[in-house]
């Protein structure tokens, strides 16, 4: 019998962020065709992992430090991808020491129990876990602890409170997993400056992820690249053997990096291709931009093709169309493009010129009217966000029981 997904996913790794590697070797080869192998490589490492931000870096970081030489390709002019942009909230539990520090009992079992239950629904009817695939939760579940611990050992400071809610979208009802990343010193990206030292230890921000992940991959020896973008990957014709390396550019001018042992595709998402997104979900049309990160980094699916072009499948695709939690009725801000309900792009960020505008912050919407083209109004702006199903999101609740259904609390109106 050859290997599941899951011993794909944990095989060889400290962190689920760096499991997205090398599975294209081991899936059914398609039609499309790829370009032939280059005559000569411009480089050449062990592992080629292309995007630094936070699968990239772990990835990076991992295949460091089990002794194998590494280069991250980054496309854009700065580290980080869409996670340094967040709120810095990671979801990871299973038994970790902040949970045992503050007397939370959780372990692998409960939390793969909690993530494949089928009776769990949000308020608008969504069912959050029915269609998680068991054997990658499974992995996700006995690895979420160790994966904590091991961002405390590579910088990561986390806020020294009790793991809550907060943050977080689906994941799991029966104990609080949402864990915090302090900003610390480190320069925002959203202002260019750092934060004010009374939050340093207090406030969550993607800095405090992405900046010391970033650090130890460079006291490791991993080689960061900017504004080298993929353009294709590798791999032995007719579309069957291994991966052997990619092909991209960097500032107009072509490259082909040779990988001795795997190419890691770390690229972060494809919902800023319109046709690609459109394939899923057709009324995500050119004015839906809310898209997270941008304009730091964009999700234009450039892993998801390259990998395509080589055989690779794509599954678990009904979450491409998931309406989620507070995101899918409201968003935070009007009157700047990149609306991202939980990002601000202020003057005195590196991006700024592409944002252009910080936009006008809605509280509760109660100072805004929506009209449709009629001017006629359609919505009640009072009303609240659908919330996502988080602990005690559902209370009372238990596990795989079709009474929670009614359990599900949404209170439509301001309290």
């Amino acid at each position: 019998m050859g290997p599941t997904r899951r011993d794909v996913l944990i095989s060889g790794t400290s962190g689920a962020a760096a499991v997205a590697a090398t599975v294209v070797d081991t899936l059914t080869p398609a039609t499309a065709q790829i370009a032939a192998l280059p005559m000569s490589w411009d480089r050449e490492a062990d592992i080629i992992v292309i995007g630094s931000g936070a699968a990239g870096l772990p990835a990076a970081i991992v295949a460091r430090e089990a002794g194998s030489s590494v280069i991250v390709i980054e496309a854009e002019q700065h580290i980080g991808g869409h996670a340094i942009t967040s709120g810095g909230n990671v979801p990871l539990g299973g038994g970790t020491s902040l949970q045992k520090k503050y007397g939370i009992e959780d372990s692998p079992d409960l939390v793969f129990r909690d993530l494949t239950d089928w009776s769990v629904v949000e308020p608008n009817g969504f069912p959050d876990y029915r269609y998680n695939d068991r054997e990658v939760i499974r992995a996700f579940a006995d690895n979420s602890a160790a994966t904590f611990e091991w961002l405390l050992d590579h910088g990561v400071v986390f806020v020294d409170k009790a793991p809550d809610q907060r943050g977080g979208n689906s994941v799991g009802n029966s104990v609080p997993r949402e864990n915090h990343c302090a900003v610390t010193s480190w320069p925002m990206v959203q202002t260019g400056e750092p934060a004010d030292p009374s939050v340093h230890t207090t406030m969550s921000s993607g800095n405090g992820l992405i900046r010391p992940l970033e650090a130890a991959a460079k006291r490791a020896g991993v080689e960061i690249l900017f504004e080298h973008r993929m353009t294709a990957i590798y791999r032995q014709p007719p579309n069957a053997g291994p991966v052997v390396g990619v092909a991209g550019s960097n500032k107009g001018k072509a490259f082909n990096f040779r990988a001795h042992k795997a190419v890691i595709i770390a690229t972060g998402g494809s919902t800023g291709n319109v046709n690609f997104r459109r394939m899923f979900d057709p009324r995500l049309t050119e004015e839906y931009c809310g898209l997270s990160g941008m304009p730091w980094s964009n999700q234009d699916a450039s892993g998801e093709l390259a990998a395509m072009a080589i055989g690779a499948s794509l599954w678990g695709l009904y979450n491409q169309t998931g309406e989620f939690g507070y995101p899918i009725t409201k968003a935070g801000s009007i009157g700047t493009q990149y609306g991202y309900r939980n990002l601000r792009w202020m003057p005195g960020s590196e991006v700024f010129h592409l944002a252009r505008a910080s936009g006008l912050l809605v509280r509760n919407w109660q100072d805004v009217i929506l009209v449709n083209m009629l001017g006629n109004r359609f919505y009640d702006e009072t009303g609240n966000q659908f919330t996502a199903n988080n602990f005690k999101s559902i209370d009372p609740y238990v596990q795989s029981s079709y009474l929670n259904a009614k359990n599900a609390k949404y209170s439509p109106t301001i309290s």
